[in-house]
């Protein structure tokens, strides 16, 4: 079984897992209300996918 010859530093070793973050998800706000969403999906608060109402929600049923 093959054995390193030298001990790999902490530098070289933080370097090759340097890759291995995690990343923080990208957020926008929505045009109509404001909430914070994730991009292309439509707005859990409202209901509404640029600009546009596509689902009607419990909060908007209440107010009509």
């Amino acid at each position: 079984m093959a054995v390193p010859f030298r001990k790999v530093s902490k530098t070289r070793k933080r370097m090759r897992r340097s890759h291995n973050a995690l990343e923080i998800v990208g957020t926008t706000k929505c045009n109509n209300c404001g909430a914070v969403i994730k991009p292309h999906r439509v707005c859990k608060e409202c209901g509404s996918y640029k600009g546009k109402t596509v689902v009607e929600t419990k909060d908007a049923k209440t107010e009509k």
